[in-house]
């Protein structure tokens, strides 16, 4: 059982393979082709060769009712002549010829078989009224024709004498079709040769069409694989389809994506190895600095030693913003959805994050023009709204102030953090939400960020299907505003 699976498996990758269904469908199409071509030859020529039998003998038979006219055969049929002529007719198309006279009785039959019978049938009463007609009995093996026996007569009228056309009798006429049968036979047989003939013909041309015309996907697979392989990092360029032009672009635009991937990776690991490096760095000069004074006095130790505590706690800020960065960087399935209070949220935020503005006599003001109530992860959005507010703090003027303003409409929750700090430059502004970027790296460093904090706030927003924007003007300010989705969306 599980053998005969496999085997269908491998049929169906088989059978959905596009060079195999080209080759089945030009296969099919030209097999198609030439055996409706055969069979058009075949018809037309029975077609036609049955037509002209039935000219060359309606043109006898009128030379022939004719002669029946003028010999009187209808009223005696004892001529030689007229015999001899339907004897002569009768062998040479190997078929049989009736008179019929004017009641509708049998003057004459070939085959001696209804002579004196009544004849009356749709053709018989139809050739009385004047029409010559002929009909092809494929099956039956022969063709009828039936021919009016005219003749023009005088008749007296009130205007004068004029011609008329008077039907006398019929002619009804059959005769073999055996020479057509056997020419179409032999033509039968040699249609068939040259269809057995065109079908390999065909089947050799669908193998080679089949494999030109899907020689350029290859082309495109054999580039991807290369790339795949380490050979090349250059742009792949396949233009013989549109369809391989698209599939090309689409994969350069991947390729290129995967370039700026890397470069950013590249980018991240050096900056997280020289902020990592740079605490451990000041550490080890520090204790190099007291094991080189063995007699160094105990203030000098304490100071030495504040100032190694403190690099371990810029280390470890940076450790647990990596930590929460990485975090964010997994699905959003890993988010624990609650309906939030966002005003009493805020406020809660806005607590916590005062003494550190004291500190700075950086004042904060919070509006709330509503109250909200929003599903979101209340950690992850605490955590982003904190590093808003704080950067606020930490990048502004003594004497400054921050306010953040609480809003909603009908879809989503506004929040909007604006300060009257120093500002960010113009061309920065794209590169802010960057791991590790910083505008002025020397005065970040004595704040003492990681340049981690709007990555993460960033990575937060998006996970909840928000959008976050800024704007700001040097030496005036900036303002941070965030939009989520009061009901999140799965």
């Amino acid at each position: 059982m599980e053998q005969k699976w496999k085997e269908w498996l491998g049929k169906i990758k088989f059978v959905r393979s596009l060079r195999v269904r080209i080759f089945f469908i030009i296969l099919v199409s030209g097999i198609a082709s030439s055996l409706l071509m055969g069979y058009a030859v075949l018809r037309n020529y029975e077609e036609r060769a049955v037509s002209l039998r039935t000219a060359v003998v309606q043109n006898q038979l009128l030379i022939l009712a004719n002669h029946l006219i003028h010999y009187d055969y209808l009223q005696s049929n004892t001529s030689e002549t007229i015999n001899a002529e339907l004897e002569m007719l009768s062998n040479l198309y190997d078929g049989r010829v009736l008179i019929i006279g004017g009641d509708f009785k049998v003057v004459r039959d070939t085959y001696g078989v209804s002579d004196g019978k009544i004849m009356v049938s749709e053709e018989v009463i139809r050739c009385f009224q004047g029409e010559s007609l002929s009909k092809y009995y494929p099956e039956l093996g022969y063709i009828q024709i039936t021919t009016p026996i005219k003749e023009t007569v005088k008749v007296t009228t009130n205007s004068g004498e004029k011609e008329t056309v008077v039907v006398r009798g019929a002619m009804l006429t059959s005769i073999s079709n055996e020479n057509i049968a056997a020419i179409k036979d032999v033509m039968k047989h040699n249609v068939f040769i040259m269809e057995v003939v065109l079908t390999f013909g065909i089947f050799a041309i669908a193998i080679a069409m089949s494999k030109a015309m899907t020689r350029p996907f290859e082309r495109v697979t054999e580039a991807i694989s290369a790339v795949k392989a380490g050979y090349t990092n250059e742009n792949i360029s396949v233009s013989d389809y549109t369809e391989t032009i698209h599939i090309v672009d689409a994969f350069n635009q991947l390729l290129s994506r995967m370039r700026v991937l890397d470069e950013s990776r590249q980018e991240f690991v050096s900056n997280v190895s020289h902020e990592l490096k740079t605490p451990l760095t000041s550490m080890k000069v520090l204790a190099d600095s007291l094991l080189t004074q063995p007699e160094a006095p105990a203030e000098l130790y304490k100071e030495f030693l504040e100032d190694i505590a403190a690099e371990i706690d810029r280390e470890n800020r940076i450790i647990n913003d990596l930590l929460a960065l990485v975090k964010m960087d997994k699905t959003a399935a890993e988010l624990n959805i609650t309906s939030v209070n966002m005003n009493e949220l805020l406020e809660l935020i806005l607590k916590r994050l005062r003494p550190i503005a004291r500190k700075r006599d950086v004042e904060i003001v919070f509006e709330s023009i509503r109250p909200v109530m929003a599903e979101v992860d209340e950690v992850k959005i605490t955590l982003a709204i904190t590093n808003l507010v704080e950067n606020a703090i930490k990048y502004n003027n003594e004497h400054g102030w921050v306010k953040v303003i609480l809003d909603a409409d009908h879809q989503e929750v506004l929040i909007e953090v604006t300060d009257s700090g120093i500002g960010i430059p113009e061309e920065a502004l794209a590169h802010i939400y960057e791991r590790f970027y910083r505008v002025d790296k020397s005065h970040s460093r004595e704040i003492g960020g990681t340049g981690l904090g709007l990555s993460i706030t960033r990575n937060v927003v998006l996970m909840h299907r928000g959008t976050i924007s800024v704007s700001s003007t040097m030496g005036e300010g900036t303002c941070f505003k965030v939009a989520i989705p009061l009901n999140y969306i799965v």
